[in-house]
């Protein structure tokens, strides 16, 4: 079978080359998502005139004169640039304004229902642990931690289950899946939230107490740094796979619904900042090899804005410049390009800390893990205490 049309090697320099005029990370993204092949053709191929001037194209020059608009000129020397190094960008500024209030419509012993139109099933609620956890200071970094008992965010997860097509004819396959997933999910105390392939919205864990959602963890807001958020972040978890490099969520339009009500809800009831609403890539970690990365779910296709949310991808991971974690390349190519702007982003915080430190980049980065290794333990010790008191 005739493979289609290929991209010819002068054209991959070309696309690298004009890349590689946009500094901002986010404008290069676009970019390159709007020079992306073409899908394979199978018959009724259109002319090679077409495809040269294809709707792709197109847009990726609209890109491209967005993206240097009252900026630099274009050299003329079509020689491809010099490795990608994305050019240092403050962390974005993001709000902490809360959504139109959401309040509790009625209650009953199986549901509740919202203002927003949320419905929330109540039928396989269990409780575990009250939630409790100590918080660190990102401006005092030997200052004591503090100790906290209300939730300060939200992870974003995928049951990474197995999916039947989401069709009329499938019905029956879809409704037992289903309950398989929050059966399991119930058993394992794994999160406080469940989203189903339908929309339909199951409470799981308690919001009081913690669930077994994030594991080895690390985030921070402008404030803060959080330790391991089973106790300081609420888990949700959407009935879904995430595939090496997915862009596009594999979400039916009633998760999206009811995910955007569901987080609108909690942010109102918990005051949530929307930069404490992440997904599980950005924030998992691995301290046996200190590289992020462990879990990989919403690794660069969670639909942020979607919800309501500005794009969190665009944070550098905290994980990277607040501890000094490192990660491993293969973790960008099997992510994707959206959360591997906040990696780079990180790196280059690390690199402009280290000197403004006056030491090398190896030190610093050490320095770092002490203090990650320290507040670790410190938190593991407060966890056990906590178990402990409420056996």
């Amino acid at each position: 079978m005739d493979a289609g049309p290929q991209t010819p090697a002068y054209s991959k320099r070309w696309t690298g080359w004009l890349a590689g005029q946009i500094n901002d990370p986010v404008g290069r993204l676009r970019f390159l998502q709007a020079v992306a092949p073409v899908p394979e053709w199978t018959s009724d191929r259109p002319s090679r005139l077409f495809r040269i001037f294809s709707p792709q194209l197109l847009g990726a020059v609209l890109v491209l004169l967005a993206c240097l608009e009252g900026g630099g000129t274009v050299p003329p020397s079509p020689s491809p640039p010099p490795a990608y190094r994305p050019a240092h960008r403050a962390t974005p500024a993001f709000t902490s304004s809360q959504p139109a209030q959401v309040w509790q419509v009625e209650k009953t012993v199986n549901s509740e229902t919202f203002s927003n139109g949320l419905r929330i099933d109540n039928r396989m609620v269990v409780s575990t642990h009250p939630r409790a956890y100590l918080v660190y200071s990102l401006a005092k970094p030997t200052a004591a931690a503090v100790r906290r008992t209300e939730p300060a965010g939200i992870v974003f997860h995928t049951t990474e289950s197995r999916l039947a097509p989401f069709e009329p004819d499938q019905n029956g396959v879809l409704k037992k899946l289903g309950e398989s997933v929050l059966e399991y999910v119930r058993r394992k105390h794994a999160y406080h939230f469940l989203i189903d392939r339908f929309g339909r919205v199951y409470r799981v864990v308690a919001e009081s107490d913690s669930a077994n959602h994030a594991g080895n963890s690390v985030w921070a807001d402008s404030q803060w740094l959080y330790i391991n958020l089973n106790q300081s972040f609420l888990g949700i978890s959407v009935e879904t796979r995430t595939e090496p490099g997915q862009v596009v969520p594999e979400m039916s339009p009633a998760q999206l619904r009811s995910a955007a009500m569901l987080t609108e809800m909690l942010r109102s009831r918990y005051h949530l900042a929307v930069e404490n609403c992440v997904t599980h890539a950005q924030v998992s970690v691995n301290p046996s090899n200190r590289q992020v990365g462990y879990h990989t779910d919403w690794a660069s296709s969670f639909p942020f804005t979607q919800l309501g949310l500005p794009d969190n991808y665009a944070r550098p991971l905290p994980a990277l410049w607040a501890f000094g974690f490192e990660y491993n390349p293969a973790f960008l190519h099997w992510a994707g390009d959206r959360i591997g702007a906040g990696v780079q982003l990180a790196d280059m915080r690390v690199e402009q800390d280290a000197a403004a430190s006056g030491s090398s980049i190896s030190n610093y980065r050490k320095s770092l893990q002490i203090r990650y290794r320290r507040e670790l333990e410190e938190v593991r010790r407060a966890h056990a205490a906590e178990e402990e008191d409420t056996e």
